[in-house]
């Protein structure tokens, strides 16, 4: 009996030390940062009228750039900045076989760029993403500064968009996405085993495509996408399955800041209601830290100071592993 328990608790063990994530070099447009040495934050800057968060808090540019530093004194490693909202039930990408998407990417450039410039006029020093899956506004935000490009689709939706970040030679995170925005909410449930493999499965078209087109592996970061074709319950799934994703060879990166399935976990705490995103703050908290324990390296999110603080906790787990 003693033996057999010795047996499970080795396997246990060695099954952690499976989902270590690992240390390796994400290599971005002019510099580089270590991913896996610890959790890197990216604090996220809506420039939107309508997300899902904070829909046009910070659609003023002053407004923005002052929320970008504010993310950065508080200890962000990262500012991602979005102008176009692609919650659920949004024309983001348009819908398919559309000529064109909700917002313009003329109209989501005159919303980014004032940001993207302000803020490193301020903050020359600041690593930006440019939360976008058009190759048009990639290039015009790679070109005024930013190191990142965070396309949503994976390359999917456009493209032009692994060429554009091929070309200036940028960092770029390719997310899982399934379907579009507009179907998200009358998609069919996945069976657990089905919707890892299709997380999997697009990751490695994504990659694939950015290879192809010649972005480097080292510029490359990959995100599940926690809600975005994903109903409820298979975020869980996804949340306690993560780190199989891990075997795909690049740093994982996890948003699931605010996200709509941990208000639906906490609607019998609300009176049967879905809680609203800005009462799903603890939840985003206990969300982060299970992803960076199923071996994420950064974490995207809308409060940076409580973030960065369970961070480190959650580090300091994964260092007492190894």
């Amino acid at each position: 009996m003693h033996g057999d328990r010795a047996s499970d608790m080795r396997r246990t063990i060695e099954g952690m030390d499976r989902i270590q994530r690992e240390k390796t070099t994400w290599r971005l447009r002019s510099r580089t940062l270590e991913a896996g040495a610890r959790t890197l934050v990216m604090g996220v800057v809506n420039i939107t009228p309508d997300s899902f968060s904070d829909g046009g808090t910070f659609l003023d540019p002053e407004k923005a750039v002052e929320q970008a530093l504010k993310h950065l004194e508080e200890g962000a490693d990262l500012i991602d900045l979005g102008a176009e909202s692609t919650r659920p039930g949004s024309q983001a990408g348009g819908a398919e076989g559309a000529d064109a998407p909700a917002v313009s990417a003329d109209e989501e450039q005159a919303r980014l760029l004032p940001v993207l410039q302000g803020l490193l006029a301020a903050r020359p020093d600041a690593v930006v993403s440019a939360d976008t899956y058009k190759a048009a506004t990639a290039r015009v935000a790679v070109k005024a500064g930013a190191e990142i490009v965070n396309d949503v689709s994976g390359f999917a939706w456009d493209k032009e968009m692994a060429k554009v970040c091929a070309e200036f030679r940028c960092g770029v995170v390719l997310m899982h996405t399934r379907g579009r925005p507009e179907a998200w909410r009358t998609q069919p449930t996945l069976p657990a085993d089905e919707l890892m493999a299709a997380v999997r499965a697009g990751l490695e078209a994504s990659v694939e495509a950015a290879t192809a087109a010649g972005v480097a592996r080292e510029a490359i970061v990959l995100d599940p996408g926690y809600g975005f074709g994903k109903r409820f319950d298979e975020n869980y799934t996804l949340l306690a399955r993560q780190a199989e994703l891990l075997t795909l060879g690049r740093p994982l990166l996890a948003g699931v800041s605010r996200k709509s399935f941990l208000g639906h976990t906490l609607a019998t705490l609300h009176g049967g209601v879905t809680a609203r995103a800005v009462e799903r703050e603890t939840a985003s908290i206990a969300a982060l830290v299970a992803a960076i324990l199923q071996g994420t390296s950064i974490v995207r999110v809308h409060a940076v100071r409580p973030a960065v603080e369970a961070a480190r906790i959650a580090d300091a787990v994964l260092a007492a592993r190894s």
